[in-house]
């Protein structure tokens, strides 16, 4: 057949289409071949937990699973540490609990299966550490050596971590026995917790509601009874919601208290809003216990960028009257009924035992969150982010933030001035993820320094020694965090400002918050309060958690308050 001269350019324009479409085709069948491979791993996983706690249970019948999951993690480790409970109990309780816990929440990732060659080769070490023998969970993002650390892009399976990360490795050291890998959302910028590999991962408390995120996965299986420690990552609440949301307790601690070598971050490189790694757990002590623990020396010595300060004992077991801020809103996420409710109340509660409680005011939280915060998270207008995703299957979780940062800039100024007038805030989330010079940067990062002097400064001037907040809840519907990333406001300006943070929870949802919610209308009665409104509704019985803060490198005085607070609602929940 000949083909004459006109028709030739045509024909080859179709072929290159023809072949640019198979290529596609081909690399989409690829990624669906990863996404079937990883599925068939992590079903492999969950068999193995089930034949190793089937056959442990088989050979020891006798073994009280039950009282050992009921007990709190610095009673366990005195047990496994004086010989009076064998570590293969504990290990193979969890290991069954953990996998009923994952059939129903769908929080698991992977099962370490060297977790059982580890507990065999820890029996009795001439020196103990201060986790011997106890099973722990650790976050997808947080390198093990030989498994994935996907944060839910499919390009991420099937490349294992070469090493574990220094977290890992310091646990280990310590005798604990790392034995699971938890689910988080893809990318890990969302307070939810889905992909595409692994799915949707939901509340015990309540499967129509989310865990949060990013350590939904962690904060799912430690609040079912599934793991009694587990460590997560921080950028703007990853720790602190999903706690909160399932009604357990977590530390953020500063960003470089406890190494983040070999932890995958979801936007490299980016340093304006400060991460962390730190621990869930569902009580103070237990996440007291586990900072013990990490700050060693072989945490010191493993990674040297970390300063070199044991855990100060003596601050956070001292019984003085602590000198405590407080405040009820930051003016930029109007609080739930519940929510204020919980900060008054411990506010109560710590006055009636001696403290002093003194009125703190948040200025220009807007400033923080648009010129700072979201800036900082996208000074390269969500170029660096956006390209994370190219190639993927999947691309749903982000939500407005990814397609905000596929715009160019002259569009993100021109939808700015749209929106103004009627959506304020949205104009200026569009406008704070508009790519930045080198020297724009550099402003930015003092306008950061600024502005912690300047917050440090209003916070000696009362005074104080650490500070009571609301943090966000009761837990949102599933889906909702992709429509409400401007909620985080609450948590995400101590990553800013990178001081530490914990939450713990304090009361739940009542009858008397749901009737008051029918009046909320948010500060700023926009599209984001009224979403919010609706996601807060149907929460009666879920838990609420306040917000414990201290200043920069002093961890050990914000346990003090978590622990103060802990022991009063506790104190209050026995006399009710």
């Amino acid at each position: 057949m000949r083909v004459s001269l006109p028709f030739l350019p045509t024909l080859l324009c179709c072929s290159a289409a023809s072949l640019l479409l198979l290529l596609r085709w081909r690399r989409r069948k690829g990624l669906w071949r990863k996404v079937k491979e990883a599925r068939q791993r992590h079903d492999r996983g969950l068999a193995q937990m089930e034949k190793a706690a089937l056959g442990f249970r088989k050979q020891h019948p006798s073994v009280d699973t039950v009282s050992i999951l009921s007990l709190p993690l610095p009673e366990l480790s005195r047990k496994l540490r004086d010989g009076s409970l064998p570590p293969e109990q504990v290990f193979y309780a969890y290991v069954g609990k953990a996998l009923q816990v994952t059939r129903e929440t769908n929080c698991i990732t992977d099962y370490l299966q060297e977790s059982e060659t580890q507990l065999q080769q820890a029996a009795r070490p001439r020196q103990l550490g201060l986790l011997y023998g106890v099973p722990i969970s650790i976050k997808d993002s947080i390198n093990c050596q030989g498994y994935d650390s996907t944060i839910g892009f499919v390009s991420n399976i099937n490349n294992p971590a070469a090493e574990d990360s220094v977290l890992v490795q310091v646990l280990k050291r310590q005798g604990a026995v790392p034995f699971v890998k938890t689910n988080v959302p893809q990318s890990l910028v969302s307070y939810d917790c889905e992909n595409l590999i692994f799915g949707q991962t939901f509340n015990p408390l309540l499967y129509t509601r989310t865990p949060g995120g990013s350590s939904g996965g962690e904060g799912a299986l430690i609040a079912a009874g599934g793991s009694i420690l587990g460590f997560g990552t921080d950028l703007g609440g990853s720790l602190r919601l999903p706690a909160a949301f399932c009604g357990i307790c977590a530390l953020k601690p500063t960003g470089n208290r406890l190494s983040k070598k070999g932890v995958i971050s979801g936007i490299l490189g980016q340093k304006s809003v400060v991460a962390a790694v730190g621990p869930m757990a569902k009580d103070v002590e237990s996440l007291a216990l586990s900072m013990r623990a990490l700050l060693c020396e072989d945490m010191f010595s493993l990674d040297s960028t970390v300063p070199p300060l044991p855990f100060k004992e003596e601050v956070y077991s001292s019984t003085q009257p602590l000198r405590i801020g407080y405040y009820e809103t930051d003016f930029f996420t109007m609080p739930s009924p519940a929510m204020r409710r919980a900060v008054r109340e411990t506010k109560q509660l710590l006055e009636d035992a001696g403290h002093t409680l003194v009125p703190f005011k948040l200025d220009n939280i807007n400033y923080f969150i648009f010129n700072l915060c979201v800036r900082g998270l996208f000074a390269d207008g969500g170029t660096s982010f956006f390209r994370k995703f190219e190639g993927e299957l999947d691309k749903s979780s982000a939500g407005l933030l990814l397609r905000l940062s596929k715009i160019p800039d002259w569009l993100k100024t021109l939808l700015s001035w749209i929106t103004k007038p009627f959506m304020p805030r949205l104009s200026s989330v569009v406008r704070s993820m508009r790519a930045n010079t080198v020297e724009d940067l550099w402003s930015l990062h003092y306008e950061i320094e600024e502005s912690c002097h300047k917050f440090i400064a209003q916070w000696k001037k009362l005074n104080l020694d650490v500070m009571l907040c609301p943090m966000l809840g009761p837990a949102l519907p599933v889906g909702y965090p992709g429509k409400l990333s401007v909620a985080v406001s609450y948590t995400i300006l101590y990553n800013c400002l990178d001081f530490p943070a914990g939450v713990v929870p304090v009361t739940t949802v009542t009858t008397k918050d749901e009737e008051e919610l029918k009046g909320y209308k948010g500060h700023f009665q926009d599209w984001w309060d009224r979403i919010l409104a609706k996601g807060f509704r149907g929460s009666v019985g879920l838990p609420v958690a306040v917000q414990c803060v201290a200043l920069p490198w002093q961890e050990e005085l914000c346990l003090r308050l978590m622990r103060e607070v802990e022991k009063l609602t506790r104190e209050k929940n026995r006399l009710l």
